[in-house]
């Protein structure tokens, strides 16, 4: 019996050690496959110290990395220069890079599958890179020749990294390698951000839908202003009927708050007495940044500031004499034409009294994993057929778009001028190459100078005022040109000591050209003069603050006006609760605080709910300035002229009380009963995402995405903080620079999340909390310090 006893004991114990040693070899496996990805992952990262020898250099090159991650590139001349700002760009962004030039080219398909398609037929359709191809042959010799050296050093690094097994982790999971960089694709990616800044196209779509689907006077309460050609210009186009529901499903819409904001003070109201510039473009987020952040120097230029991935030059920052940035101007540069198309041959388009044969393009569309799609692109004489971009219309009507940034353009000429310009009369004669998109730029200059121009080409109109689509068949609706360069919106040295904008209308009635019908809320450029006006003596400090402020002055008009109109009587004493807390508010959108909760919601709710019945979803994508109009209809019925959609939605006080009931619901679902323990960052937090991370939670943890943070601001404020449904901040102040011209040498800044593209390096993800706090890196364009790489001259 005992001998039976051991038996079992020892079959235990070899089993055990069985168990113990596949275990440990799992282990030791899982060891060496976490090690051998660490080290291959490793390899990647950027050489940011030793040497390197970089063939087709004229001499060494020294890429000094300071504390921030920013490049610093001293070369001895400038093919050396922008040959070193590719390869170095490629170091830290190579993957973001190939995904920016697929994206703008139509080509996303190819590495991603078939869930891309809609997406590249979309740009396919509008043709930006058809575009960049006719800017490139306007482009003189030397503006070439610069793109092809800076292509050279893109392509130098990838050579190098496909040889030595050093390209970025993103390639190996998507499972491809990078084709050969090209000049065509620097300016296609410099095209799509001609895109990204808009030109109301799909406002022109939603108007002449509401028009064809809603009552008369409810769609015209839709529109920026009352559209006197409206009449004229729809009796002209008649009976076309265009499925603007299917056409525009699959549309790529920009976000409607890519903006910014920028200002310049004269040194009468500085501490320094000198002028100050600050600058904060408003444009997605996520990782990394869509700006890299670097320092050109050579015997001709000694520039610094923030670049796209994929671009060569500095467009916006500073030189050691002035400094310079941009906003939005929004002008309407995009005008949809109604084409009459012939019953038997779809490729002829009436026009004048004649038709007129189309350009067919052939875009095949690669799909990885599937077959290669056949898609063709039509083009009139107007541009390219919009309307048939995700199916095949029969109905003969279609839409085709005029755009600016179809027509070849210098913009990258103009900004490689602007980086070597020394004064306010250089800049401006550099800006005449500066097409689209239009741009409110601001100067500052050490010789004292602030200065305004909103600059790019807008189109003057023979007909039409660009409310609306107009017929294609008619000569009368031609562009006759554009705003004369003289003419355009300028100042110089005002008497009032600042220029500020932030989307705002930038012309008084009396400006003889139509630039725009569509004007960003007015409330970040209200807080920023009015904080401007209030101050003297004017510190650095007080550029970042402002930069940084959170005052909601939309909160400040609305809330009493919703307070007064709401019915009273009927509150709930968590309405009352509600009221009493909106009343006690300090209108900052504090990330603490459980007020900007509440407004925010409140308004969501009456800008969605007032039109959900009556408009889909589809369509709500292209309603553009929804808020303004909401605004602007709570405005009237304060003042007594109640709109129709309040009275169909049970009558104007009514509906915000409704609304409110509705709002609170929600949030106490979300967030408890407590509405003290309520707050804003609890709802409204920053999210850097990576444009992989999505597909899976392996991925986001691989990528070492941080979760979402608290976050005060929001898309009104001066500390710009737009977000999505889901209150992920994923839209705002992209770059944020302040200098002070008294020292030309140092500017200061913050690029959220970071500088670096791969997830392991230091300055992947160091700027997080900077960008949150408002806590700005200084970078020195004089003597610059740091790990230093040579790349050596073969």
């Amino acid at each position: 019996m005992n001998g039976g006893i051991e038996l079992l004991r020892e079959k235990k114990n070899k089993r055990l050690k069985i168990i113990l040693w596949t275990a440990g070899t799992i282990l030791f496996i899982m060891l060496g496959v976490l090690i051998f990805a660490n080290y291959y992952i490793d390899r990647s990262l950027p050489v940011t110290s030793g040497a390197i020898s970089l063939k087709g250099l004229s001499q060494d090159v020294e890429v000094i990395r300071d504390k921030d991650g920013v490049p610093h590139i001293l070369a001895q001349n400038e093919k050396d220069l922008y040959m070193a700002q590719g390869y170095v760009q490629a170091q830290d962004r190579l993957f973001q890079m190939d995904l920016s030039r697929r994206q703008a080219s139509g080509r996303l398909s190819e590495v991603v599958g078939e869930k891309a398609i809609d997406r590249d037929k979309f740009f396919r359709t509008f043709g930006l890179r058809r575009a960049a191809e006719v800017s490139f042959a306007a482009y003189p010799d030397e503006a070439k020749q610069l793109l092809e050296w800076y292509a050279d050093g893109v392509n130098a690094f990838m050579q190098e990294a496909t040889d030595e097994g050093r390209l970025p982790i993103e390639f190996t999971l998507l499972g491809y390698k990078p084709e050969r960089w090209t000049p065509i694709d620097s300016l296609t990616i410099g095209k799509y951000m001609a895109f990204d800044l808009g030109g109301h196209w799909q406002g022109q779509a939603f108007r002449y839908w509401a028009l064809e689907n809603l009552p008369k006077d409810n769609a015209y309460d839709l529109f920026p202003s009352y559209p006197e050609d409206a009449p004229t210009i729809l009796s002209e186009i008649g009976e076309v009927q265009v499925d603007m529901e299917q056409s525009f499903a699959s549309a790529v819409i920009p976000p409607e708050f890519n903006g910014s904001n920028n200002w310049v003070v004269s040194g009468e109201k500085t501490a320094s007495g000198k002028p100050f510039l600050a600058d904060d473009p408003h444009l997605s987020l996520g990782t990394p940044s869509i700006w890299y952040q670097m320092h050109l120097e050579s015997p001709q230029v000694n520039v610094s500031g923030v670049i796209f991935a994929g671009i060569p030059g500095i467009i916006l920052g500073h030189n050691e004499q002035i400094a310079w940035g941009v906003t939005n101007t929004g002008p309407d540069v995009q005008d949809l034409y109604v084409e009459k198309q012939n019953d038997e041959d779809p490729s002829l388009f009436l026009y004048d009294e004649k038709w007129e044969r189309a350009t067919i393009i052939e875009e095949p569309i690669k799909v990885k994993d599937g077959d290669t799609i056949p898609y063709e692109v039509t083009i009139t004489r107007h541009g390219p057929v919009i309307s048939e971009f995700s199916h095949q219309n029969e109905s003969g009507k279609v839409l085709s778009m005029r755009w600016t940034a179809l027509d070849p353009s210098l913009e990258l000429l103009a900004i490689l001028n602007i980086n070597k310009a020394k004064d306010w009369d250089e800049f401006e004669e550099a800006l005449k190459d500066f097409h689209v998109p239009t741009q409110n730029f601001v100067f500052a200059s050490e010789d004292g100078t602030i200065a305004y121009k909103a600059n790019g080409k807008i189109p003057i109109r023979k007909k039409g005022d660009g409310l609306l689509p107009v017929p294609g068949w008619d000569p009368d609706y031609e562009w006759e040109g554009f705003i004369p360069f003289e003419e355009l919106p300028k100042v110089i040295n005002p008497e009032s000591g600042f220029i500020a904008t932030a989307n705002n209308k930038v012309v008084s009635e009396e400006y003889p050209y139509h630039i725009s019908h569509h004007w960003a809320q007015p409330y970040r450029y209200m807080r920023i003069s009015e904080y401007l006006e209030a101050k003297k003596d004017i510190a650095l400090s007080d550029m970042k603050d402002l930069q940084m402020d959170q005052m909601n002055l939309h909160a400040r008009e609305m809330v009493p006006i919703l307070i007064e109109d709401m019915e009273s009587g009927s509150l709930t004493a968590k309405e009352k609760e509600a009221v009493e807390l909106l009343k006690s508010w300090n209108n900052k959108d504090d990330k603490k605080l459980a007020a900007p909760l509440v407004f925010h919601q409140w308004m969501n709710e009456i800008s969605t709910g007032l039109f959900k019945k009556e408009i889909p979803k589809d369509m709500m994508k292209l309603f553009e300035g929804r808020q303004s109009v909401v605004d602007e209809l709570i405005r009237k019925a304060h003042n007594g002229e109640e709109s129709q959609w309040f009275v169909d939605s049970g009558g104007y006080k009514t509906f915000l009380t409704a609304s409110l009931t509705q709002a609170l619901d929600e949030l106490e679902e979300e967030y408890g009963s407590s509405m003290n323990e309520w707050e804003w960052g609890m709802y409204h937090r920053v999210y850097f995402e990576h444009p992989l991370s999505g597909a899976s939670s392996v991925l986001k943890w691989f990528l070492n995405d941080r979760d979402p943070v608290a976050v005060g601001g929001s898309r009104v404020t001066v500390g710009a903080a737009s977000y999505n449904e889901s209150g992920i901040v994923n839209h705002g102040a992209s770059w944020r620079f302040v200098i002070d011209t008294e020292n030309m040498n140092n500017g200061f800044h913050i690029v959220g999340p970071g500088q670096a593209g791969h997830y392991k390096s230091e300055w992947y993800h160091n700027q997080i909390n900077a960008w949150i706090n408002g806590d700005y890196h200084g970078t020195s364009i004089s003597n610059p310090s740091g790990d230093t790489l040579k790349l050596k001259a073969e």
